[in-house]
């Protein structure tokens, strides 16, 4: 069986592809990128339902695990060009994910980006986050729209958990930026050492509920 850390918000768009890639049979870890201090508590709580709706759904247990990651937001707000906040965000979120998911030995990772949907997701930016990454990928809703998610999330039950209102991350930029290089982002990534930034935070990844938390 394939083991796949997916990376959990609080949104609409990643209990989706936690579900699809579960749906599949892969052994599911799900991991929430804890943004704290730059959001508040709401997205936490949100992910705790979240889970234990995917649970129900899917019918089996699953982990949920938490990494700081308003430590390296602040990193790269503090060091890095201001219009790749986001791009820089998922960069480390990867590579986040990615460690963990060496450690507890999973295959891949997991995220819920759909093509264009937002800045980080244009193709240009996809292909940036995940240069030299060394880790598979996996993105089980690039072709989907955004009806097309919305109506797997309201089948599944996650839909009225995710629109549920919270503050979102205030460090996205007012023109975050669309179109990125590689190349940019390995300069930008000299500016904070994301390798380390990204260990750390991995090394500080904690579960919040486990497999055996579940009742039968």
């Amino acid at each position: 069986m394939v083991k796949v850390v997916c990376l959990l918000s609080g949104g609409i768009d990643s209990p989706v592809a936690a579900y699809s890639m579960g749906r599949s049979g892969a052994d599911l870890v799900l991991l929430h990128m804890d943004n704290r201090p730059y959001c508040d508590d709401t997205d936490l709580g949100k992910v705790m339902d979240l889970s234990a709706q995917l649970e129900r759904t899917l019918g089996r247990r699953v982990e949920l695990y938490t990494a700081p990651h308003g430590p390296s937001q602040l990193q790269i707000y503090e060091r890095c060009q201001r219009n790749l906040q986001c791009v820089l965000c998922k960069r480390t979120m990867l590579k986040v994910a990615r460690n963990v998911a060496r450690r507890i030995g999973a295959d891949a990772v997991v995220t819920g980006e759909s093509l264009g949907q937002v800045a980080s997701q244009t193709l240009h930016n996809l292909v940036s986050e995940q240069a030299g990454l060394g880790f598979p990928v996996l993105r089980p809703l690039i072709g989907l729209d955004k009806l097309e998610i919305e109506s797997i999330a309201r089948r599944i039950g996650t839909y009225e958990i995710s629109i549920r209102r919270s503050n979102p991350c205030n460090l996205v930029p007012y023109r975050p930026a669309t179109i990125t290089t590689p190349d940019l982002m390995r300069a930008q990534e000299e500016r904070l050492d994301l390798e380390s930034v990204a260990r750390r935070a991995a090394e500080e990844a904690v579960p919040l509920r486990t497999a055996s938390s579940f009742p039968a």
